[in-house]
C-alpha cells in the first residue's frame, strides 16, 4: 500500500503538475486543459487545490473555487484526478475527505460538483462513500465538447452534487460507508430490459407511474463498455434522464447507490 502525503498547492510549480495529470488520464487536447495561470487565479481569490503525493511524485489533486448554488455560498469542485498507476488505493477518496476539512478549516458548509449520471464508480464514491446528494439534472452542460462526452453524438448531461460537509449525514460517512442496500422488490423507474446479454442491454421505458418514497434507476455498472454498440449510451441517457427530471420535479433527491453486478441510483421522497 503506498503512503500518500496530501497537501495545498500554491504554486506555478505546483500546478505544472496538474496539468501534466488532466493530459496523462484524460488525453485532453490543450483547448479542453485547465492551464497553469487558471490554477493560480483560483488560490488567489479563494479556490482550493489539494495534491496527494507519492514521494515526489504528485499522485493526484483535487480543485475547487468559490460559487453559489441554489442561493449558497459553496466550493465548487471541478476537477478530481488520480493517475492512472495510483488508482485503486482509495486515493480519490482520501482527496475529497481532505477537501472536506479545508473546506470546513476556512468556514464552509458546502461543497458541490457535477458529473455524469451514467458513471457507475463516480456515483457510488460521491453517494455512497461520501454521502453526498442531488435534486439537479443539467442536460447538455458543456455542449458539443467531445472531450467531456461519453460517445460522439451523446450530449454531455450531468448530476450537480451538494455535499453537506458539516451534517450528520456525512460524518457518519466519514467513519465509514453503511452497508449496500439490496434492490429487492423495490420500484424501477428505469431498468434493463430482459433480453440480452452485457453489455449488449437496453433499458425499458422509464415508469412515471412509481408511488413509494423510494424508487431505483438503473445504470450499466460500466458505460464505456457499451461504446460503439448500436447508440446504447444515447438510449440509456434517454432514460435516465428522463426519470430524473420528472422524479426530480416530484420531489425527489439522490440518496444513495448500489453498486455490483447491476447498478441503481436510490431516489428518496423526503417529507417536508
Amino acid at each position: 500500500m503506498t503512503d500518500f502525503r496530501i497537501r495545498r498547492l500554491e504554486k506555478p510549480a505546483d500546478f505544472e503538475g496538474c496539468v501534466e495529470i488532466q493530459r496523462r488520464i484524460w488525453n485532453h487536447p490543450d483547448l479542453d486543459i485547465t492551464p497553469v495561470h487558471n490554477f493560480c487565479a483560483s488560490v488567489e481569490t479563494g479556490g482550493i487545490v489539494l495534491g496527494a503525493y507519492a514521494g515526489r511524485e504528485l499522485a493526484g489533486y483535487v480543485f475547487s473555487f468559490p460559487a453559489v448554488v441554489h442561493g449558497r455560498p459553496a466550493q465548487h469542485s471541478h476537477h478530481l484526478a488520480v493517475r492512472t498507476e495510483y488508482q485503486g488505493h482509495g486515493l480519490g477518496k482520501m482527496l475529497k475527505w481532505a477537501q472536506r476539512e479545508e473546506v470546513l478549516r476556512r468556514g464552509g458548509t458546502l461543497i458541490t460538483w457535477t458529473y455524469d449520471p451514467l458513471q457507475a464508480r463516480n456515483a457510488n464514491l460521491n453517494l455512497h462513500t461520501l454521502g453526498a446528494s442531488g435534486r439537479t439534472y443539467i442536460e447538455d452542460l458543456y455542449g458539443p465538447t467531445p472531450a467531456l462526452s461519453l460517445e460522439e453524438g451523446v450530449p454531455t448531461d450531468r448530476l450537480l452534487m451538494e455535499w453537506a460537509i458539516a451534517s450528520a449525514r456525512v460524518d457518519r460517512r466519514r467513519r465509514g460507508a453503511p452497508a449496500a442496500l439490496d434492490p429487492g422488490l423495490r420500484p424501477k423507474a428505469v431498468e434493463r430490459r430482459a433480453e440480452g446479454t452485457y453489455p449488449d442491454i437496453r433499458p425499458k421505458r422509464p415508469r412515471y407511474d412509481c408511488l413509494d418514497k423510494r424508487i431505483l434507476v438503473e445504470i450499466p455498472k460500466a458505460v464505456r463498455d457499451l461504446k460503439g454498440k448500436s447508440g446504447l449510451i444515447a438510449a440509456w441517457q434517454k432514460a435516465v434522464r428522463s426519470a430524473f427530471l420528472h422524479y426530480f420535479k416530484a420531489g425527489f433527491r439522490l440518496d444513495d447507490f448500489i453498486c455490483g453486478e447491476r447498478c441503481f441510483y436510490v431516489l428518496e421522497k423526503k417529507g417536508r
